[in-house]
């Protein structure tokens, strides 16, 4: 197939600028979600029993189980805003190409 002289394959990717604030706002959400992971870590084993380095959380069960539920919520939330920032920085590199003419997929 011949190409015309005027074509040019770079123009049907966009290259924007890099954005570098989802990039410090997805490395702050996988903090939040390690954060998370290690507060539940930690009131689970107050639940338990097995955590004398924890010190008050060792005798009062009700604060066990707080920061055991506050550690999955920041889990939880962690990986949601994670996986939100990590779409939006995939998002700038698809085709600047209408859905029709894009092919079929059954």
């Amino acid at each position: 197939m011949k190409l015309s002289d005027g074509f040019d394959a770079k123009r049907l990717r966009s290259r924007e600028p890099r954005n570098w604030s989802m990039r410090f706002a997805a490395a702050f959400s996988a903090l939040l979600a390690t954060l998370g992971v290690l507060l539940a870590m930690a009131g689970t084993a107050s639940l338990l029993g097995h955590a004398p380095a924890l010190g008050e959380l060792t005798t009062n069960r009700a604060a066990a189980g707080i920061i055991t539920g506050c550690g999955v919520l920041m889990l939880w939330l962690g990986v949601w805003f994670w996986r939100r920032c990590r779409a939006r920085l995939r998002r700038g590199r698809e085709l600047n190409l209408a859905p029709h003419l894009m092919k079929k997929h059954d």
